[in-house]
């Protein structure tokens, strides 16, 4: 039977450990401040008018990749993770893009009712 290793009782390890949580903690409340400053900028960018409803679709839709891509890339931990994750979010990427261009490739199938 394996029995569990000793814990050390060097007091450096444990300051060593608690240098390294709140390197991250720093790190994610570093991430949450960004993405509340993104939170008020999508407001803020809500009421201005860029011309054409799609124009702000679009902003909008930046602010929210930006902010989507960082909570993947920080809380869900993909920054770090090995390149066969990012192969298959790649793949999946591709997926969807496809689904969505047969979407666009039927919707002029059906007759316009008016």
């Amino acid at each position: 039977m394996n029995n569990p290793p000793d814990i050390s009782q060097d007091p450096s390890e444990h300051e060593e450990y608690a240098h390294n949580i709140q390197k991250h903690v720093r790190g994610y409340l570093m991430v949450g401040a960004t993405l509340l400053a993104f939170t008020a900028i999508t407001v803020a960018l809500s009421y201005v008018n860029f011309g054409a409803p799609k124009a702000n679709i679009a902003v909008a839709m930046l602010v929210a990749t930006f902010k989507a891509g960082l909570v993947a890339a920080i809380f869900m931990h993909l920054a770090a993770e090995k390149r066969l994750i990012y192969r298959i979010l790649i793949f999946t990427g591709f997926f969807v893009l496809g689904l969505f261009w047969l979407i666009f490739l039927a919707w002029y199938d059906y007759p316009v009712v008016r």
